[in-house]
């Protein structure tokens, strides 16, 4: 073999020494590689089961969660249909309160409305009662509406304008009528102007608005004052008949009396020494109606006077009727007797008579027997008519025995027709 061929194969060698020594490196690389890839892959593998492990027990936890979960629906069965009505019952009450919400608003407005129109009514009601003539009337007014609400009647139990003769000269509002021809004196009084301007201040007020509110109500005061004074000077009892010494002073309001009172505590006593009674609609219509319980009073005893008369006036005419009654009963029975004789006498000596005679003609038609009467008038029982004969009986002078006191025998065809 010559050196070229040895060279070769030499070279050969060389190489398969070196691709076997890159090869064997490159396979020890290689399955380095693997096993770092191989445990790389082992870790995840771990870490995937105890991933897997804990998704299983995560999953374990759920189907528990899950049928608590359903036990709690279970049991929030009821609950969730009473939500649903609460909720069916929120939505009806939304609907009622926007209703009642669109119907307040109509309300507040019509409530404006209103206020508005009572604002208006009450200014032109003060400009009216600030005209002395107004009031007045007003005062009148209320007082027969007093009087027709406790009973009374006008032009029978109250007149209203009686015209009074006297010193004092004057025509009272009205004039309550009582029994026995009795009269009381109302006059109806309105001291408005002064009060109405105190009212427009409050009571919290201070200073100069607090003086002036109190010197206001002074004023008031004053009026009432005035008007007592006015009706004390007139003095309406000394020409009423049988009239009882003092005046009603009818306010048309408890207000006006009450702010009057609370300002002058002394104003009712002094009323009264000036033989006037400060009286509010109350008052009056508790007097009004003892009045009217006076006339149903008087009217009960007035028909029980009247039940008396006609009582005593019926036992009277049964007194008489008795009389009369026992009058016809004696004639009667005096009648049956000569009746009763007289058939006797005819049967006795008329008819044995008549008998002997009709021997000589024909004697049809004579009575063989003439009858008598037998029954008995009957006498009265009730006590009544009895009480009332006896003591006619016992007064009767004049010796006929009628019970009269005529002289007479009445004839009983004569009773019989009165």
């Amino acid at each position: 073999m010559d050196f070229l061929g040895l060279l070769i194969i030499v070279a050969l060698l060389v190489g398969v020494g070196l691709g076997l020594g890159v090869a064997v490196f490159f396979r020890r690389n290689q399955f380095a590689t693997l096993q770092s890839q191989l445990q790389s892959e082992q870790e995840r593998s771990q870490a995937l089961v105890a991933q897997l492990e804990l998704l299983q027990h995560q999953y374990d936890q759920l189907r528990e969660k899950n049928t608590e979960d359903q036990k709690l629906i279970h049991m929030l069965e009821p609950l969730r249909d009473q939500l649903t009505k609460v909720d069916r019952a929120v939505t009806e009450m939304e609907r009622v309160r926007s209703e009642q919400a669109s119907t307040l608003s109509e309300q507040l407005r019509q409530v404006v409305h209103n206020d508005e129109q009572l604002r208006r009514t009450t200014e032109s009601l003060e400009s009216a009662l600030r005209g002395g003539q107004t009031r007045g009337r007003w005062g009148e007014v209320q007082l027969r509406r007093i009087a027709e609400s406790a009973g009374l009647l006008n032009k029978l139990d109250f007149v209203e304008q009686k015209q009074v003769e006297g010193d004092g000269l004057g025509k009272p509002d009205m004039t309550l009528r009582l029994p026995g021809d009795k009269y009381i004196a109302i006059d109806s009084k309105v001291p408005f102007s002064a009060y109405w301007d105190a009212q427009e201040i409050p009571p919290s007020a201070s200073g100069d608005e607090l003086r002036r509110r109190t010197a206001l109500l002074e004023d008031h005061v004053k009026a009432v004052r005035s008007h007592v004074e006015s009706l004390s000077k007139k003095s309406y009892w000394n020409n009423l008949t049988n009239s009882p010494e003092f005046v009603i002073c009818f306010i048309p309001t408890e207000a006006l009396l009450s702010a009057a009172l609370e300002e002058d505590p002394d104003l009712m006593e002094w009323a009264f020494s000036k033989r006037v009674a400060l009286a509010s609609p109350v008052s009056v219509w508790s007097v009004m109606k003892t009045v009217a319980f006076a006339w149903q009073q008087d009217a009960l005893t007035q028909d029980a006077k009247t039940l008396f008369e006609v009582g005593r006036e019926l036992h009277q005419r049964l007194g008489t009727m008795a009389e009369r009654i026992d009058k016809l009963g004696r004639s009667i029975r005096g009648a049956v007797k000569d009746y009763n004789s007289f058939v006797g006498t005819l049967e006795s000596r008329v008819i044995p008579s008549a008998r002997k005679l009709s021997v000589l003609g024909d004697s049809d038609g004579m009575p063989e027997h003439m009858p008598g009467i037998d029954e008995p008038v009957r006498d009265m029982s009730a006590s009544e008519l009895t009480s009332a004969l006896d003591s006619d009986a016992s007064g009767d002078g004049d010796g006929d025995g009628d019970g009269d006191g005529d002289g007479d025998n009445d004839d009983p065809a004569e009773l019989t027709k009165n």
